[in-house]
């Protein structure tokens, strides 16, 4: 048998502790089953997440569609003018075009535009990077037109193709640009131009790097790997206030987002900036595919972020049949409507299925309609889907939902003073939690080591407890760190991945997740302890209706949290423990129950030498877990526990 341990430890000023705080492991009692689906993945478009983040799209506003009063993201090279064009789009779904007017050009003086992507296009040696654009041009043009990859001022070329055959009807055109020899970098642009007079008109300019298993208009590798390292066991997906959208017309219409993607017409962003959907309800899943994990599929439910809302009944009906043709989409057989689409999409086989969100955070909407929404959903979802599990995101009391979703963003001392919460929720209740977004929001872009040690402390409360805390996801998952002044990259700080457009890396918080979510067990372990720390902790006044309220009393908070799980099958333990003070803490390890322990084990252990310590692009491994042998280990043992640490120590069984 095995046994691992994580341990956090308390800041100065923390109580000092007299006699030895003491840990102990009932080995044979359990007292709860670990959900196989505790630790998922939450996602949406903010922080540039999709576009410029994990979707492998390198060009920025490639429908031009992101502004209705200029080509952002486009520039003049050369001779020419560019403008948007109405009246020559290429389909109903993108019913404009970019207008190159080349008049004026000529060998001595070409005409062009360019792209720089999304605060970069990242170049490498020997690569492929496949190219594609819509076009048409003028009666008499006679090309042709030269598409380069290059440095950013065009002083080098790394790879380029040359088209002919233009014609004034629409066409789309394809080549795969090759570097040879090319410098690592991302300053650099992809250019389209000529030296004949004409005008030409562009639509959809796409260039995609390799992706991820060479997967058709997929994601970036570097984030994929980081992802998969997690072993996530769901997506709930497509967020978030991504879902609902600031309006009816710009919430996430899932039927807008599958079939070919210059049939997706996009949509704005709540977070305040244009997605083309080319990342759509199709690319989720097989996200989902790629990295083993199970979609957890939230629905629109009728409500938007500017409080717009559907009244129960026939006004809702329509979303409720969208909910319900989104569920066959992704998991009806093929002999269905809706299923048999999916399979002209590419997959033919359905995906797994078994939880269905109803809306998200609800509990914001004034109108109090939301228990009327969700019965609305949840009967017709049931009554053609008897077996999937529908998911609240508010408290109702016309019908009893499966799972009711939770979301938490607090500071570190919020997080460990709640990390008992659950602990005493009602074992009675028949609907569990799904604690669907939460984040300890210390440090940015991405959370320092101190949010990495309030997060611990929180997920060993919702393991310890994953009775009751199903399926649980931080949020948010991404930040693109390229510019982070106002009106930027970033939109919500403390993000757990953390990238640009060349290289990628994971926070403290991102390797705390990876811990817990590869080491736990199916049993969930009784644990006591004694004599554990604490420090006072004053939390701040809150406001009610413009007014400060009076501060809450002082609380003394734990500097150690654990939990112990077992696997079942091989009898390995997991004990999990946060030690979150500035001082290195030895404390007495004592386990029942579990048979003689090898003197021998394995600690693994994630440390900063300071909470405000974190991982950068420059620096991204400067708190990253290490392991090493470990001795003196048995049934009744004591070890030390480093300061700032999340430590799990394996310890193996001599039977």
């Amino acid at each position: 048998m095995v046994l691992t341990l994580c341990l956090f430890s308390s800041r100065t000023g923390a109580q000092p502790v007299t006699p030895e705080p003491t840990l102990h492991i009932q080995a044979n009692h359990v007292t709860a089953h670990v959900s196989p689906q505790l630790y998922g993945l939450m996602t949406e478009e903010i922080n540039y997440s999709y576009e410029g983040g994990l979707y492998g799209e390198l060009i920025r506003n490639r429908t031009f569609k992101a502004d209705p009063q200029q080509p952002t993201g486009w520039q003049v090279v050369g001779s020419g003018n560019l403008s948007l064009d109405e009246s020559n789009g290429l389909n109903a779904a993108l019913a404009l075009s970019l207008r190159l007017d080349a008049s004026g050009a000529s060998p001595s003086t070409p005409a062009g535009m360019a792209n720089t992507g999304y605060w970069g296009i990242p170049v490498r040696p020997q690569t492929t990077y496949n190219l594609s654009f819509f076009a048409k041009c003028s009666p008499g043009y006679s090309g042709p037109l030269v598409v380069r990859l290059e440095n950013a001022d065009g002083s080098t070329i790394f790879a380029q193709a040359v088209f002919t055959g233009l014609s004034t009807g629409w066409n789309q055109f394809h080549a795969q640009l090759v570097t040879q020899n090319a410098p690592v970098g991302k300053d650099n642009r992809l250019t389209l131009s000529t030296s004949s007079p004409g005008t030409i008109w562009f639509q959809q300019v796409s260039l995609f790097p390799p992706t991820y298993d060479q997967q058709p208009n997929g994601d970036r590798p570097d984030i994929m790997n980081l992802l998969a390292a997690m072993k996530p066991a769901f997506l709930r997906l497509p967020g978030g206030n991504y879902l609902e959208g600031d309006h009816f017309e710009s919430r996430f219409n899932w039927k807008n987002t599958i079939g070919r993607t210059e049939d997706r017409p996009g949509h704005e962003s709540p977070w305040g900036y244009w997605s083309t959907d080319g990342f759509g309800l199709m690319e989720y899943m097989m996200w989902c595919e790629d990295l083993h994990m199970e979609p957890l599929l939230a629905v629109f439910a009728g409500y938007t972020l500017r409080h717009e809302h559907a009244e129960p009944g026939p006004e809702l009906a329509p979303y409720v049949q969208d909910a319900l043709d989104e569920i066959q989409y992704v998991a009806g057989p093929t002999n269905t409507t809706w299923g048999a689409l999916r399979a002209r999409d590419g997959h033919p086989a359905p995906f797994p299925l078994h939880y269905i969100e109803v809306g998200n955070e609800d509990e914001f909407d004034r109108s109090g309609s939301y228990d009327g929404r969700f019965a609305q959903f949840f009967k017709a979802i049931k009554s053609t889907y008897p077996d999937l599990k529908i998911i609240a995101t508010a408290k109702v009391k016309s019908v009893t939902p499966d799972l009711l979703d939770e979301h938490y963003y607090r500071s570190e001392e919020e997080m460990e003073a709640h990390a008992h919460d659950y602990d005493r929720y009602s074992r009675e209740n028949p609907t569990k939690i799904f604690v669907g977004e939460w984040a300890t929001r210390v440090g940015s872009p991405t959370p320092n080591m101190a949010g990495a040690l309030g997060d611990a402390a929180w997920m060993t409360g919702m393991e310890r407890n994953s009775d009751i805390v199903r399926m649980s996801s931080y949020a948010p998952l991404f930040v693109n760190v390229s510019d982070l002044g106002k009106g930027g990259s970033m939109q919500w700080r403390s993000d757990l991945i953390g990238y640009d457009a060349l290289t990628s890396y994971g926070s403290p918080s991102y390797y705390a997740q990876v811990m817990f979510s590869n080491q736990h067990g199916d049993d969930v372990l009784e644990t006591s302890s004694s004599n554990i720390g604490t420090y006072l902790w004053q939390p701040k006044p809150r406001r009610r209706n413009g007014e400060e309220l009076p501060a809450p009393p002082p609380q003394q908070v734990p500097t150690l949290f654990f939990d112990a799980t077992r696997n079942a099958s091989t009898g390995d333990l997991f004990l999990k423990v946060v030690n979150r003070s500035g001082t290195d803490q030895k404390v007495r390890v004592l386990v029942d129950g579990s048979g003689p322990i090898q003197s021998t084990g394995v600690a693994t252990v994630l440390q900063g030498d300071s909470p405000d310590a974190t991982n950068s692009l420059q620096d991204p491994m400067h708190i990253v877990p290490h392991s090493s042998t470990v001795s003196d280990l048995g049934e009744n043992f004591e070890h030390s526990f480093p300061a700032y640490s999340i430590t799990i120590l394996k310890l193996a069984s001599s039977n």
